[in-house]
Formats: C-alpha cells, sequence, structure tokens
C-alpha cells in the first residue's frame, strides 16, 4: 500500500504541472489584465508599463509561469490587483466553500445512497417510479432555478431560512445552499447507487449470502451495498472538487464570499493572481480526492489489493 501511494503522489507531479501549465495559459490569454485594472479609462503608457513590471507582466509568459511555480512551491500565490495578497483571499474563501461542501456531501451520500438503495431493492415498484421521475426532474432544472425558488419560497414568502448568508456562514446556515448545490449530484448517485443495487441483486455472491441464511439486512449492508458503492464512490470523490470550483452560481444566489465568489470576482475583473491562485488549490483537491478514492476502493471490496 505505502509503495502504490508513492507511486500515486510521484505520478501527481506532472499532471499538476500540466493541469497548472494549462489553466495559467488560458487566464492569461483572457484580456489585457491591466486594461481591467484601469477601469473604463485606458491607463497611459507611462503608469501600464509601471504596472506591469510591478506585476510582472512585462516578463515573457514562459517566465512568468516558472517564477509563479517558484512561489507557489514556497506557498506565495502571488498579489491580487488590489494590493492584497492571494493566500489572505484563500483563508477567508475555502473554509466557507469547504462548509458548504461537506454540507453538499452529506445531502449525497446520506439522501442520494438511502434512495437509491430502497429504489434498488424494490425496482419497477410505484415508489421506483417516483424516486426515478423526481431525480430526472432535479437533472433537468438548472441550478439558478433551484436556488432562486427555495430562496424566493423559504427566505422571502416563509422567511424560514434567511435570504442571504452572513459572512460567519456556519453549517446551519448553509443547510439550503448546500441542498441546492448538491441537487445535480444528488439525483445521479441515486440513480447510479439504484442501477448498480439493482444489477449486484443478481449476483452470484448475494444468492449464496441469501442462500446460507444470512439476515436480509446483514447481505445487503456486509455483500451487496459494499461492492456497489465503489462507482458512487468514484463519483462522489470527484464531484468533491467539481463542487468546491463549481459552487459560483450557488455562492453567487446566496451572497456567500467562497472560492465561487473570489473567481467570479477574478475573472470579471482578469485579476489573473487570484484565478490561478484559486485554481491551482482546485488542481490539488482534485488530485487527492482521486487517490483518496483509490484508497476506499480497497475498503469496500476485499478482492482489490495495491501492491
Amino acid at each position: 500500500m505505502g509503495r502504490y501511494v508513492a507511486r500515486r503522489l510521484l505520478q501527481m507531479i506532472p499532471v499538476f504541472i500540466g493541469a497548472t501549465l494549462l489553466i495559467f495559459l488560458m487566464v492569461n490569454v483572457m484580456g489585457d489584465p491591466i486594461a481591467g485594472l484601469c477601469g473604463e479609462r485606458a491607463c497611459d503608457p507611462a503608469t501600464a508599463a509601471q504596472l506591469k513590471r510591478e506585476f510582472g507582466l512585462d516578463q515573457p509568459l514562459w517566465r512568468q509561469y516558472v517564477t509563479y511555480m517558484g512561489n507557489v512551491f514556497t506557498g506565495n500565490f502571488g498579489t491580487a490587483f488590489n494590493g492584497q495578497p492571494v493566500t489572505e483571499l484563500m483563508a477567508a474563501a475555502f473554509p466557507v466553500t469547504i462548509r458548504l461542501t461537506i454540507v453538499a456531501i452529506a445531502f449525497e451520500i446520506v439522501i442520494g445512497i438511502a434512495l437509491g438503495v430502497v429504489t434498488g431493492l424494490r425496482r419497477g415498484h410505484p415508489v421506483d417510479t417516483g424516486v426515478l421521475l423526481a431525480t430526472l426532474v432535479v437533472i433537468s432544472v438548472p441550478t439558478f432555478v433551484t436556488g432562486l425558488l427555495l430562496q424566493l419560497l423559504l427566505g422571502v414568502a416563509w422567511g424560514w431560512i434567511k435570504p442571504s448568508v452572513s459572512p460567519a456562514a456556519g453549517f446551519g446556515e448553509l443547510i439550503v445552499p448546500g441542498l441546492v448545490l448538491a441537487s445535480v449530484s444528488l439525483a445521479y448517485v441515486t440513480r447510479l447507487t439504484r442501477t448498480t443495487i439493482a444489477e449486484n441483486k443478481r449476483a452470484d455472491y448475494v444468492r449464496t449470502a441469501t442462500a446460507k441464511g444470512l439476515p436480509r439486512r446483514r447481505v445487503v449492508t456486509r455483500h451487496l451495498l459494499r461492492n456497489s458503492l465503489i462507482p458512487v464512490v468514484t463519483f462522489i470523490g470527484t464531484d468533491i472538487g467539481a463542487l468546491m470550483g463549481g459552487a459560483i452560481v450557488t455562492e453567487r444566489i446566496f451572497n456567500i464570499h467562497g472560492v465561487g465568489y473570489q473567481l467570479y470576482q477574478g475573472i470579471l475583473r482578469q485579476n489573473t493572481q487570484t484565478v490561478v491562485g484559486f485554481v491551482t488549490v482546485l488542481v490539488l483537491v482534485f488530485l487527492f480526492a482521486n487517490l483518496l478514492v483509490d484508497l476506499l476502493y480497497a475498503v469496500l471490496d476485499p478482492r482489490i489489493r495495491y501492491a
């Protein structure tokens, strides 16, 4: 296991470099960040040249990338155009988005897997049909429609929640935004769990366990569910990074100042340091989430072993 983890960590290095290089190139071709910094009125040539020297934008692109990566490995993600270090923006944004992501993942695991197990064991029953129709509706409705509708009903019309999340953004305030963020993924987890449960229910090892006289609950939890969760865990693991980076719509609706909000502001103002810095951390989240998923395979299925 230790050798496998070490090999995977080494494999992450070229993936990380390639992903950050691609992001760096894409962000730097969005436009002229100095023009965005100056606003509607164009900077005079002297001011533009001074700003480019100050932020290192007068260097060749490859040199900017090398300098940026060297700073990243020392914990320096640069300075935003407003003079604030990007690490300070991260320190304020990431804890909020992490709490939001935890709430969303909890909804996916608890509700999505539970509904998937129930419908997979009762395939063809009315409850199965009803859940399938409900998940299809959730998948079809855009997230911003779901978020605005819940905000209008629960926050404005009924007054059950605050329409906007406070700067503290505690777990209690993030329940509804977390549900909105997880809604589409929750529907996919439900359908994926249902499919794998229904397929594995006819497997030989399940019939053998039933024939041995094991209680139905043990057959489902110890044999059927563990083997059926492998594709579900894969989806949830890759969804962690997607939820953190894709929370722009949800955070905008509920006025949450998290990673999505900072990315939106960085793109809007062409603040390359902010965008590249936040996306660099999200790349690391993706990589380590995938590693964690691979290690969980051996926990769920004893037949999987890593040399």
